[in-house]
């Protein structure tokens, strides 16, 4: 269903998806970001509401006066679901996935434009990303983050690493009526598109220069409780990409030398050693989470 949509006699370069669950605060941020993004070339916002307990509020429909917004809903069906349904009725010929969570830092949207159109021969391209180093658990993010995509960039270019916080790809190389996203996947989806990209000889090309900043507004003890809760379905989505035989997990040395680095950015005083111990704990109840899943799988 359609809620709302803000017509446009142009066609835009990009289509920015945001899935949105019950995160309206966050989106008013993510939105108002979009909005300053006045040197930048010209965009649709399609916003999806997956089943949300409560409608879109109206401060999230005032938006539609300053950006040219679509918002659409959705029977509860995860968030590979939503971002399909945003694609399904995008016009723009470069996708462009954000979190409802993110926000876009000044001139991202004309730094990924200039990238895209110096770059023929790529199809994909992942932002740079940042946490939100305002509290502990964004200071974690941004750490991991930091460390992770530093980690992953190879000497052309290209990351083997890709989130849909900040994650573009252009509409020939999408499969609009099937979708890019399996819908199976309800965590993990952008690892799971990594894996498909990879088997088809693909990495997407790093964009440094356009950030997205990725707040986390959940508390560390929330953050706990939700990565036990996705815990099973990032399980089930390592299984599929297991079954294409596909490498995305690092190995265990390469998961110490990361720690090592992180370990050593932590002592940074903008980031603390407070960040580095909340990422290791994060971390390791994961794993601990994870290995139960399996363990309990194979039984």
């Amino acid at each position: 269903m359609v809620e709302q949509r803000t017509t446009s006699t142009t066609m835009p370069l990009f289509s920015i998806i945001i899935a949105v669950y019950n995160d309206w605060s966050a989106l008013d941020s993510c939105l108002r970001s979009l909005s300053q993004q006045t040197q930048g070339p010209d965009f649709e916002v399609i916003v999806v509401n997956d089943g949300s307990s409560e409608a879109p509020p109206e401060a999230i429909h005032q938006w539609a006066h300053c950006l040219p917004l679509t918002i659409v809903s959705q029977p509860h069906a995860g968030v590979s679901a939503a971002r399909n349904h945003g694609i399904h009725i995008s016009k723009g010929s470069v996708l462009l996935s954000v979190d409802a969570d993110c926000k876009m830092q000044t001139g991202c949207l004309a730094a990924l434009a200039a990238t895209i159109a110096d770059s023929p021969q790529h199809n994909c391209f992942q932002l740079h990303l940042i946490g939100d180093s305002s509290r502990l658990v964004g200071r974690a993010e941004d750490l991991r983050l930091r460390t992770f995509q530093s980690h992953m960039l190879r000497p052309d270019g290209r990351i083997r690493y890709l989130n849909t916080a900040g994650f573009a790809i252009r509409r020939a190389r999408a499969n609009i009526e099937e979708g890019l996203f399996d819908p199976v996947a309800l965590r993990a989806e952008d690892t799971l598109l990594l894996a498909n990209l990879m088997l088809a000889g693909e990495l997407p090309l790093f964009v440094a220069d356009a950030t997205v900043q990725h707040a986390i507004p959940l508390s560390l003890m929330q953050c706990f409780r939700k990565d036990i809760r996705c815990a099973p379905m990032e399980g089930r989505t390592y299984d599929i990409i297991a079954s294409k035989g596909v490498r995305i997990r690092v190995t265990h040395r390469e998961r110490l030398r990361v720690l090592s680095s992180m370990w050593k950015i932590a002592a940074q005083p903008s980031t603390g050693r407070s960040a580095w111990f909340a990422l290791v704990a994060r971390q390791t109840l994961q794993r601990i989470v994870s290995f139960g899943y399996r363990c309990l799988r194979n039984l």
